[in-house]
């Protein structure tokens, strides 16, 4: 880790996790490396690891570490040269009635129900149920560092809600969650073009996604906007062939 500041390295250090099954790929285990203790993993030191190909989910901060697979490779848009396609044109038409409002990292009632229903519809088996207030605060409600909310609306009713980390030259897309009784509006590529929109208003030079994983169908979609880096080698550079 000596890539990392000299200040950084004197308050933090890394572990690397047992193989636990992996998320994004079937039959695979996975392993990490994570920053410790939380506590001091403040915004200040959590936008050096973030540059490092680091994420966040609630407290914990990693990055893959698997011996034997480096499917999990970081991305991260930029702001400035990003070009809509013709297709994200017009879906950025097609929600001009929706409204967005920034506000604090709080629990709200009306938030943990719309995640409830996106994971029931999206991401859990129809035998499986997951209620739980505590789980959902530990992912999405603690965090050390700048995170924000992003409300997203039609008149009263919550379409979406997009959780957010500001770190010193961009935004970390943390996490996206919404209304998915239709399909057709596109929401979560909508939310992705905001971020893009606020961070350019802002002078924010990245949109930081996490990681691009070609192998799982959901996460292939973060190449779609382009153009991006990946971090190869140590290094974020726009790849010479980029994936389509």
């Amino acid at each position: 880790m000596n890539y990392l500041d000299k200040n950084i390295l004197e308050k933090i250090q890394f572990y690397v996790t047992t193989k636990y099954p992996c998320g994004y790929i079937n039959n695979q285990e996975a392993q990490s490396i994570v920053a410790t203790p939380y506590k001091k993993i403040d915004t200040y030191t959590y936008a050096d690891l973030i540059q490092q190909g680091f994420r966040r989910s609630g407290q914990y901060v990693y990055k893959p570490q698997c011996h034997e697979c480096t499917a999990c490779i970081p991305i991260r848009i930029c702001v400035n040269k990003f070009q809509r396609s013709s297709s994200q044109k017009r879906i950025l038409k097609k929600h001009s009635f929706v409204t967005a409002k920034i506000i604090p990292l709080n629990f709200e009632k009306e938030h943990y129900d719309l995640y409830v229903s996106y994971q029931n519809n999206r991401h859990r088996l129809s035998s499986e149920t997951n209620n739980d207030i505590a789980d959902y605060n530990d992912f999405l409600i603690k965090s050390n560092v700048n995170t924000k909310i992003i409300e997203f609306r039609t008149e009263e009713k919550l379409l979406m809600v997009t959780i957010v980390d500001l770190v010193k030259n961009g935004i970390s897309a943390v996490y996206t969650f919404y209304d998915c009784n239709d399909s057709r509006l596109s929401l979560g590529t909508y939310s992705i073009i905001w971020l893009l929109n606020f961070c350019k208003r802002e002078n924010f030079n990245y949109l930081y996604l996490g990681y691009w994983i070609n192998e799982s169908n959901k996460m292939k979609y973060k190449i779609n906007f382009k153009p991006y880096e990946l971090m190869i080698n140590g290094a974020w550079q726009e790849p010479p062939n980029l994936p389509t």
